[in-house]
C-alpha cells in the first residue's frame, strides 16, 4: 500500500474504499515511460468526507468535477486522486483563448510532412491517464464542446481527418472551478451533467492542523492551534463582510509562513556569524579589534570601547 493510502486509512477512510483502490493499482499496470508523471504530491488533502466521494465516483468510472471558492484544496485534491490510484497526470489550465485544438490536438510539420500533434486530452485519452482540466469556467463553452464525446457514454475523441480513438478504461478526468471570480464563465448545463460535482467546503481547524505539523514538524503545538483559530476568525470576518475576501488566502498565508521561516533561518545564522571579528565597520576596519576615541569636554582624550566587543 501507498504512503498516501496509508494516510488516508489513519484519516480513517472507508477500508473498502480503499482496498478497491489497491485492487485497481494491481489491475491496471503502468508502463515504465509514463510512472515519471505520476503526481509526487508536496501537500496531502485532508477531509474523510471529500475523499470517500471521489473515491467512489472514480472508482464507478465517473468524471469529477470540484466546485469551490478559492485555496480549498481543489487542485490539491486532484493531485492526490492521481496518486492514489497511481495513474499519470496531464494538468490542462483553462483561459479565455483555448479552442479545441489545444485539447485535442493540431497538425503540425515534421521531416516536411504534416503530422498530428496530439493535445493533453488526447494523450491522457491513449494512456489512461487522470486529466486535470483546471479553472475550466475560464473557457469558452464553444470550445469545450469537443469534451462532450470524451466525457459521456461515448468515451471517444473523433479527431477530424484522423481516426476515432476510444478513451482507454483508466481514463479519467477531475475539473476544477471557482464561482464569481474575473474572467469566469457559468458552464453549459450539458457540460456540467457529465460531471460528478462535489463542492469544495473550507477546511476545518482539525484538518488544517494537521496539514500544519505536517508542513512545519518543529512548529510548537500551541503555535499550529493559534494560527488555525486566526485564519478561521478571518474566515468568519470575511462571510460577515467585516474585511474583504483577499484576506482570506489560504494559500497565501502558508507561503508567507514559508517566507518567514526561511527569514528566520537566515537572521539565525547571521546572528551566529556576527562575532566582533566577523564585523566589519564602513572603512574596513573589525569592531572589536580597536577602541573608540572621543574628545572629551575638557581636552582630554577619553578612550570606549567598541560596544561590538
Amino acid at each position: 500500500m501507498s504512503d498516501l493510502l496509508e494516510t488516508l486509512q489513519q484519516e480513517g477512510v472507508d477500508p473498502a474504499l480503499l482496498e478497491a483502490v489497491q485492487q485497481y493499482r494491481t489491475a491496471h499496470a503502468l508502463p515504465d515511460a509514463l510512472r515519471p508523471r505520476i503526481p509526487s504530491p508536496a501537500f496531502t488533502y485532508y477531509g474523510k468526507q471529500v475523499w470517500e466521494q471521489a473515491l467512489a465516483a472514480l472508482l464507478c468510472g465517473e468524471n469529477l468535477l470540484l466546485a469551490g471558492g478559492k485555496a480549498t484544496g481543489k487542485n490539491v485534491l486532484a493531485e492526490n486522486l492521481a496518486a492514489a490510484f497511481g495513474r499519470p497526470a496531464w494538468d490542462i489550465s483553462f483561459h479565455v483563448n483555448m479552442d479545441a485544438a489545444s485539447l485535442i490536438g493540431m497538425d503540425t510539420f515534421a521531416d516536411g510532412q504534416v503530422v498530428f500533434r496530439p493535445g493533453p486530452v488526447y494523450r491522457c485519452a491513449q494512456c489512461g491517464g487522470f486529466g486535470v482540466l483546471d479553472e475550466i469556467n475560464m473557457a469558452k463553452n464553444e470550445a469545450l464542446a469537443v469534451l462532450h464525446a470524451v466525457l459521456d457514454f461515448r468515451r471517444a475523441i473523433d479527431v477530424p481527418g484522423y481516426d476515432r480513438i476510444p478513451l482507454a478504461e483508466e481514463t479519467r478526468f477531475i475539473a476544477t472551478m471557482n464561482y464569481g471570480y474575473a474572467g469566469t464563465r457559468e458552464l453549459n448545463e450539458a457540460l456540467t451533467s457529465r460531471f460528478v460535482v462535489i463542492q469544495m467546503p473550507t477546511i476545518t481547524q482539525d484538518d488544517l492542523e494537521k496539514l500544519l505539523r505536517t508542513q512545519f514538524p518543529d512548529l510548537a503545538s500551541k503555535y499550529v492551534r493559534q494560527f488555525a483559530l486566526l485564519f478561521l476568525d478571518l474566515q468568519k470576518k470575511c462571510d460577515s463582510a467585516e474585511i474583504s475576501t483577499k484576506a482570506l488566502d489560504l494559500r497565501g498565508m502558508h507561503i508567507n509562513c514559508c517566507t518567514n521561516r526561511s527569514c528566520d533561518r537566515k537572521v539565525s545564522t547571521n546572528c551566529k556569524n556576527n562575532t566582533p571579528r566577523n564585523r566589519a565597520d564602513s572603512h574596513g576596519k573589525r569592531h572589536g579589534d580597536y577602541d573608540r576615541r572621543h574628545q572629551g569636554c575638557n581636552g582630554t582624550v577619553l578612550e570606549e570601547k567598541s560596544p561590538y566587543t
